[in-house]
């Protein structure tokens, strides 16, 4: 079981409290987390990526293990302790301002 943690806004449109967990098929990666999450919660359909390119949406970040894991490829294997559960992916809505 994946553990996904989202921002209060993602929460709210996808109405959970809290952490998400979700089975995914195969290698973990952050493709394979997102398609799982749109699957279950389809109301987060193109709030997290653009549905046509599947690239990031701009002020939405992604880490893991205490790494931003924004840039990495969204096929790009995540860590060992994320596959396990033991630590969660989050999905953070980043800060922007002066």
């Amino acid at each position: 079981m994946i553990r996904v943690v989202l921002p209060a806004h993602l929460r709210t449109l996808a109405k959970v409290d809290g952490e998400v967990a979700l089975e995914v098929e195969g290698e973990l990666t952050q493709r394979r987390i997102l398609d799982a999450l749109e699957s279950r919660y389809p109301t987060l359909r193109g709030t997290i990526r653009d549905q046509q390119t599947e690239k990031r949406r701009a002020f939405i970040r992604f880490f893991a293990c205490g790494e931003d894991l924004s840039h990495d490829a969204p096929d790009a294997p995540l860590p060992d302790a994320v596959a396990r559960g033991a630590e969660p992916f989050l999905v953070v809505g980043a800060m922007a301002g002066g």
